[in-house]
């Protein structure tokens, strides 16, 4: 993980392989939300998996960012173990084949998908 911060508000980031951890303060969805719809976030949703859920390795057509709001998970990407906490946003660019599992406390999360 970097310690830098996300990137600046209507700035759309560079997507690579990352993980970025939320400095700005208390982690707050509709805050996260906001910076994702300013980075121009074609759509933003927030999603809750039980703990230990599982997703095999898939891709996507599109650049994403996952931003963990409550629990944690761990996404495997590029032979890497990416462990995410509240706070802590994980960019995925499109095409890359990931997995994840949700904690032992299961994780809440918003995903952000940039249009192409």
């Amino acid at each position: 993980m970097t310690g830098r911060s996300p990137t600046d508000a209507g700035h759309r980031p560079t997507m690579s392989l990352e993980v970025l951890s939320w400095t700005a303060g208390e982690v707050d969805a509709a805050v996260l939300r906001a910076r994702l719809a300013a980075e121009g976030c074609g759509a933003v949703f927030e999603w809750s998996d039980p703990p230990g859920a599982d997703y095999h390795p898939h891709h996507h057509d599109h650049d994403e960012s996952i931003w963990i709001v409550r629990g944690e998970m761990t996404f495997t990407a590029l032979g890497r173990s990416l462990r995410l906490r509240a706070g802590d946003r994980l960019m995925l660019p499109r095409g890359t084949v990931h997995g994840a599992r949700a904690g032992a406390d299961g994780a809440t999360y918003l995903v952000g998908q940039y249009p192409h």
